[in-house]
């Protein structure tokens, strides 16, 4: 019978931890500004992180000289990152956000997806440049 109830403990252990849906938070930190010319303006980087953005329905707003700050909304979830940038490099930070379950460190998985589309897209605009 022990082994009947350690089988059960077990079954219902992995089913709670395959139902976890919080990752560490992913953040972009320092990425190389790559661009098919050779020297890129901050103009040139600006542009290319706010078409990635505002393709994939971030809204980006200027927070600063080489600061955005990037807002996504779908349904009822809402993150929100700080974005720095500069002619050699772009940092995307976690800055707030509502109904993503964030305890501090880790935060619902679909946000670090949100997080690599948006820095896989930039890397695209950069490379249009």
């Amino acid at each position: 019978m022990s082994k009947r109830i350690l089988v059960i403990t077990l079954s219902l252990a992995l089913a709670l931890l395959a139902g976890c849906r919080s990752e560490a938070v992913y953040n972009v930190e320092q990425a190389a500004v790559v661009a098919s010319i050779d020297k890129p303006s901050a103009q040139d980087v600006k542009t290319a992180i706010m078409r990635a953005g505002g393709g994939l329905g971030w809204v980006m707003k200027e927070n600063g000289n080489g600061k955005l700050i990037g807002t996504l909304s779908l349904r009822k979830h809402l993150a929100v990152v700080d974005i720095d940038y500069s002619t050699k490099s772009y940092s995307i930070n976690y800055k707030d956000s509502q109904q993503l379950d964030y305890t501090g460190t880790t935060i619902h998985k679909n946000y670090n997806g949100w997080i690599q589309n948006l820095n896989r897209a930039i890397q695209t605009q950069l490379n249009l440049l």
